[in-house]
């Protein structure tokens, strides 16, 4: 649905929006989108398609604290190493489109790389380890093209969390993905030493 005003005098009009028309934005254009709809999660593909995602429901909330909070305390007691991001954080990717991972993080070296200007509002990175959560509106495909597309854009890690059948993907550039069956934890020593996901807390 969008919000149409033809003159600052005239009435709000709501416009319904079939899923077969597509609404193609600026990266200037998706940036005041995002400021005025805090609420969303607006993601832009790298044709300049607008994604509206509606605010989660409270299990998939609930677990997707649990994984930031997670990567969150490991950051912090391993003495902050690069930078820790929430759902809530967009990152321009190099093939133009801006995403938000589930949860994602960045080394330091590639962080302090970035010019102040590349660390505008939504970054110009794609960061090294990102987790995408699979909800129940989420079709798999449409996670597994996201993964893709964050290993062909400078990603070196990716777990893509599939609560409804305990089910977790592991990617990496230029490799067969690794499909595990009901997980009990999660870890990545070269990338992430000492961080340990206990999926036990993701699927209860």
């Amino acid at each position: 649905m969008v919000q149409v005003s033809p003159n600052p005098d005239s009435e709000t009009l709501l416009i319904e929006l079939p899923k077969a028309i597509a609404l193609y934005v600026t990266q200037e254009q998706f940036t005041a989108l995002a400021a005025a709809n805090r609420d969303l999660r607006l993601e832009r593909t790298a044709k300049g398609e607008l994604i509206v995602n509606p605010p989660t429901g409270w299990e998939i909330g609930k677990r997707n604290v649990t994984i930031s909070g997670e990567l969150y305390l490991w950051w912090r007691n391993a003495g902050e190493p690069g930078q820790a991001f929430d759902s809530s954080t967009g990152f321009i990717l190099p093939n133009g489109a801006i995403r938000s991972p589930d949860t994602s993080w960045v080394s330091e070296e590639r962080w302090e790389a970035l010019t102040p200007e590349q660390k505008g509002t939504f970054a110009n990175i794609c960061p090294d380890f990102v987790v995408e959560l699979r909800s129940s509106s989420d079709t798999l495909k449409s996670l597994q093209e996201k993964m893709r597309e964050y290993m062909e854009n400078g990603a070196k890690l990716g777990w893509l969390i599939d609560p409804q059948q305990q089910r977790v993907e592991i990617h990496r550039p230029n490799l067969v993905v690794e499909v595990l069956e009901n997980p009990v934890e999660l870890s990545e020593e070269t990338m992430l030493p000492g961080f340990v996901l206990d999926l036990r807390r993701v699927w209860g």
